[in-house]
């Protein structure tokens, strides 16, 4: 075929695909927001479930449709997953005191999801958002909450085409949890909960996005758990940051190991008054042992073997591209 009826072939078939929509889960959470970001810009129509209004505001004219509902209502989620082309699946919870705080919804949640999907028409594929720490279940309940979502998903055999991805630790533009790691480190001070030879995979959050779109053009993908990082063989050492901060800031950074009484004690109170006062805690003494476990590292062969993707940015120039921790950067 000459190439450009060729040419002219793939963009009539990627606008048919772009006219169909994609759902999503999760889509005011930090990743969320980014993957929404790139598949708007690229074109792409998307429908995202919404738990309150006051959340749709800040992505007005990123999201073309909004579905009301959780992850526990059938209904809502069945208007989610009608005729849609793929579901991407970003919700979760990452707090909690008790093992049933986190399967409610990391796992009767997604099972919830997939009856959705299972229930279509037109059967929607779908990439499930999973984390580096369902390699170690036993570390944590949110850790083994996200194995039984991936043992969820291997359940299904033939019946649903889909995708885990458990990324490592990620930051980047409107990021929560690493931000205020990073501010203190551009102050000259990083604390090191665990062991200082600990090594770590990460990756910036616009290359999570970048992979998801990659799978949505492509025509198929193995069903799998995949795991990804930044392309940096090896991961990163705490004293890898601290140079890769250091340069940025203009400044020394200095490891400071953090005695371990010093969260272990905070940690032991959240989980006695947690489930008294109502609340749901991020730190509790099974968040510590994911915290200090000594190796983080990942491998992303697998999901390059299956996909047309690269990640494109590694730490320094992620940290170049994300706003609001160093002051020399926000000049």
């Amino acid at each position: 075929m000459p190439l450009g009826v060729r040419n002219q072939q793939e963009y009539l078939n990627d606008r048919a695909m772009k006219s169909e929509w994609v759902a999503i889960t999760g889509a005011t959470g930090f990743i969320g927001r980014s993957i929404c970001d790139l598949l708007h810009d690229a074109g792409w129509k998307l429908r995202a479930l919404l738990r309150t209004e006051a959340r749709a505001s800040a992505m007005q004219g990123t999201v073309d449709e909004w579905v009301r509902g959780d992850l526990d209502d059938r209904d809502s989620l069945q208007k989610l997953t009608a005729d849609s082309f793929a579901v991407i699946h970003c919700a979760g919870a990452v707090r909690g005191a008790s093992p049933q705080a986190f399967d409610r919804v990391n796992v009767e949640g997604l099972r919830n999801l997939i009856d959705a999907i299972l229930a279509c028409h037109s059967t929607p594929r779908l990439l499930c958002l999973s984390s580096l720490a369902a390699r170690e279940p036993g570390l944590s309940f949110y850790a083994a909450s996200k194995r039984k979502g991936e043992q969820l998903l291997e359940q299904q055999a033939g019946a649903l085409n889909w995708i885990a991805l458990r990324p490592p630790a990620v930051y980047g533009p409107g990021d929560r949890e690493l931000l205020p790691l990073f501010r203190l480190m551009a102050k000259g001070i990083a604390p090191v909960l665990g062991n200082r030879d600990a090594h770590f995979s990460m990756i910036y959050s616009r290359d999570i996005a970048a992979l998801v779109e990659a799978w949505l053009v492509q025509d198929s993908c193995p069903s799998g758990v995949y795991s990804l990082h930044d392309g940096r063989m090896g991961g990163y050492s705490w004293h890898d940051v601290c140079a890769a901060v250091s340069r940025l800031c203009q400044r020394p950074v200095r490891e400071f190991s953090v005695p371990p009484v010093l969260l272990s004690v905070p940690a032991w109170i959240n989980r006695t008054l947690a489930p008294r006062l109502g609340y749901a805690p991020m730190l509790t003494p099974e968040k510590l042992r994911e915290l200090r476990h000594p190796d983080w590292v990942c491998d992303n062969s697998a999901i390059q073997q299956v996909l047309d993707w690269q990640p494109r940015v590694q730490l320094e120039e992620g940290l170049k591209l994300t706003p609001g921790w160093c002051r020399q950067l926000d000049r």
